[in-house]
Order: C-alpha cells, then structure tokens, then sequence
C-alpha cells in the first residue's frame, strides 16, 4: 500500500504523530512517501514573539497529553523562547530534500533527528546552520554539504514537492497537516485528519481494508 503523508518539519502535530507513523511503517507491504507541504516556510513563515511562543506551548502540551511524545523545557526556553527568531520551516524542509536526493529511504530518519532536535534538544531547526550541523551529526554530510551550497537541483526538488504537495491537499480537501493520502492513481483518498491520534488497531484496520 501507498502512503502519501502530507507534513511540515515544524508542525507540533506532525512531531506527534511520530509513533502512528512508525506502527504504520511496521506494516507488511505499506511505503510511505513524504510530502512536505511548505506550510511554515515562505509566506508562512513568521517571527518568533512572545504571544505565539504561549499559543505553541500550550498547543504542545496538548500534543504531550494526547500522544506522549515529549516538549522538553530546553526547546521552551531555547526555542520558543528565542524572540525575534524565524519560525521557518524552509531549511528543515530543504535538509529533508536532500536526504532525499542521495537516499530516498533514510528521509523519515531524517525528518526524526530534525525533530528530536528542535523538541527535546532544544536547537532551532529554523535556522539553516543549525540545520546542517544535525544532518551532519546524524550521518547525512553529504546531504549537509548539498545544503550548504544549496545547488540548482536541490532548490528545484524543493519547490516541485511542495508544489506537489499542496496540489494535493487542494485536490483531496485537506484542511492541514498531519494528513493521510492512501492508494495510488485514482485511487487515491484521504484518510479523516484524526486518524493518526486514534485508536493505532483502527488506523492498521483501516489501511489494511483499503
């Protein structure tokens, strides 16, 4: 089975969904591909400030409470607590490109150490140098070395997937991310957007039935 997941490095909700996404992954015969929707990149990115580092926080304590994944207090006072910092999630993105260019299967490895290093390490992954460090110290330095020179064909796969990407969140309604895409051609459908915070044996059953 197919799996197209519809994300953005930097949504809390997306970092919660990290353990359906692994029991997904456990499946005989399921793939899934990563589809980084820009989100929080661009035109939507914004500055950290004092208001929307409260809003995230509390949004992320939700997340805590509903899937367990944990906020450490380090990415509270480092991250959040950054003010006047970028929330960006163009270089996080761009790192998970370029893993993908060299080695398509390691990018959901990717997309982890990015995460675990903005929740629980506290390191702001909004920032291009930070971003390369932890691709470099998870093993990608190749992937690091092609986003530091952020070369013509890297920057072409970036804006194709998230055009992509937002075509089909267009195409199959998706209000946001995390989201689910299941099937291949026509398909194709979206799962309901709180599937990944259910119950894990109805979200395998469904797939399973699909």
């Amino acid at each position: 089975m197919h799996i197209t997941y519809l994300f953005d490095p930097l949504c809390g909700w997306c970092y919660g969904a990290t353990g359906a996404l692994e029991q997904i992954s456990q499946l005989g015969g399921v793939t899934i591909q990563l589809s980084p929707t820009g989100l929080f990149a661009g035109e939507g990115a914004r500055p950290m400030d004092q208001s929307f580092a409260a809003y995230a926080w509390q949004n992320d304590q939700r997340i805590a409470r509903l899937t367990g994944q944990p906020f450490s207090e380090t990415y509270r006072q480092q991250v959040l607590g950054a003010v006047g910092s970028t929330f960006d999630s163009a270089p996080s993105t761009l790192a998970i490109v370029a893993v993908g260019l060299q080695a398509p299967a390691q990018e959901m490895a990717a997309l982890k150490a990015l995460q675990q290093a903005r929740y629980v390490d506290g390191r702001d992954n909004g920032s291009m140098d930070v971003v390369t460090d932890i691709l470099a110290a998870a093993g990608f330095s190749d992937a690091a070395d092609r986003l530091r020179a952020a070369d013509q064909q890297l920057l072409a796969a970036y804006r194709t997937r998230i055009e992509a990407a937002r075509a089909d969140m267009t195409r199959f309604g998706a209000n946001g991310v995390p989201a689910l895409i299941i099937g291949k051609g026509d398909k194709r459908r979206l799962l309901p957007s709180g599937t990944l915070f259910g119950d894990p044996q109805i979200l395998a059953a469904q797939l399973e039935a699909a």
